[in-house]
């Protein structure tokens, strides 16, 4: 509309309740409550509906802005537990963690918040920072909902097959990353049904089509041809060897229907001159276009904005390689140390003789590393 971060009829000198749902360091309602002041506008107080009790009201208070919280995270513990839905050791084990991880208070016009030991925000919380991206903020919000942080690389020829492990691994995976080009029989009721698997079983479509030329080609690659990538894939990725205009082409057809796009920073394979300056690059070029851009495909976290997310291929329960120069790490690697959100798995669940059983490993291993780096199990 107007591009204006205050809407409406302004009149100088009123007050203004900001209402919000979660605090928890109390910078979203600090954010809003500077944009509202510069327009005239007096905040005196803010509603939240839970208080996650990690230092946001006392830095509200510094500031002049009393706190009114619905319930405080404590109190829903404590109801939870009387009512036998959680485990008394998992009460004092979530509030241990929210006294290991408060925001220090800070002077006016000071530093961003600084919270103790635990550097991390978890995926529920990164889908709600302000700049994120609207796939990348559906994708923190699913991972968050079925505790999977896997994305199942599905290289396969049939189509059969590609829609069998659509159907039987849904439940278990965030993405279902495809390679229309190598499919044998591939048709548009293909990818019709795929999309209504997907769907079903809350999982997000990425055509792994890794776009690489100039602008206006990328641009009948994605929008037209035989695949119509854009029809139906949520996510699609990009070299940034062409420059600019491949995120300019792709972003001309993706971002009017909303669909995302990662860009290849880093690679698992020996070898690979995605390193250095050409990393550097990408994560500039993802700056800039934020609007369609919300990610890596990468080996390690590349960029320290939260908004963006990290994929990272080449990973397998047993580390190691293959004879035509793929490296692979374990989950633990990628998500602990080298701090990526979401593990890419292929072989290593698609050479299994039970599929399922192989992916729920993967799952777990993975989903059990976000968690232990936010410093729950610490």
């Amino acid at each position: 509309g107007t591009k204006r971060l205050v809407e409406g009829t302004i009149n100088p000198g009123e007050t203004c309740l900001i209402i919000e749902d979660v605090v928890t360091s109390g910078s979203s309602v600090l954010e809003t409550a500077e944009v509202l002041q510069k327009a005239g506008l007096k905040v005196t107080d803010a509603v939240v509906l839970l208080d996650r009790e990690q230092g946001g009201k006392t830095r509200l208070e510094e500031r002049g802005i009393r706190l009114h919280s619905v319930c405080t995270l404590s109190s829903v513990l404590e109801i939870l537990q009387q009512q036998g839905e959680v485990a008394v050791e998992m009460v004092e084990k979530v509030k241990k963690f929210i006294q290991g991880n408060v925001f220090e208070p800070v002077a006016q016009n000071g530093p961003a918040p600084v919270k103790r030991l635990c550097k991390e925000l978890s995926f529920s919380a990164r889908a709600k920072l302000p700049g994120v991206h609207p796939i990348a903020a559906r994708l923190f919000a699913l991972m968050e909902e079925k505790q999977t942080n896997l994305c199942l690389s599905a290289d396969v020829t049939s189509s059969k097959e590609l829609l069998q492990l659509a159907a039987i691994l849904g439940p278990s995976i965030c993405i279902l990353k495809t390679h229309v080009d190598i499919l044998n029989d591939f048709t548009q009721e293909v990818v019709k049904e795929l999309r209504t698997l997907a769907d079903r079983h809350e999982f997000l479509i990425f055509e792994d089509r890794k776009f690489a030329d100039i602008g206006n080609t990328v641009k009948h690659q994605y929008e037209g041809g035989v695949f119509r990538i854009a029809s139906w894939s949520d996510i699609v990725n990009a070299h940034v060897v062409p420059g600019s205009g491949v995120v300019k082409g792709l972003k001309e057809v993706g971002l009017p229907l909303q669909r995302g796009c990662l860009l290849v920073a880093e690679m698992s394979s020996q070898g690979s001159l995605a390193t250095g300056e050409y990393t550097k690059a990408a994560v500039e070029m993802a700056e800039d276009n934020s609007d369609f851009v919300f990610g890596f495909i990468s080996g390690s976290r590349v960029s320290n904005k939260l908004e963006f997310l990290h994929l990272t291929p080449g990973v397998q329960l047993q580390t190691g390689g293959d004879n035509l120069g793929q490296k692979y790490l374990s989950p633990e690697e990628v998500i602990t140390k080298k701090g990526s959100d979401i593990i890419i798995v292929g072989r290593g669940i698609l050479s299994a003789s039970d599929r399922l059983q192989e992916a729920e490993k993967y799952r777990k291993a993975a989903w059990e590393s976000y968690v232990s780096r936010l410093g729950i199990r610490a």
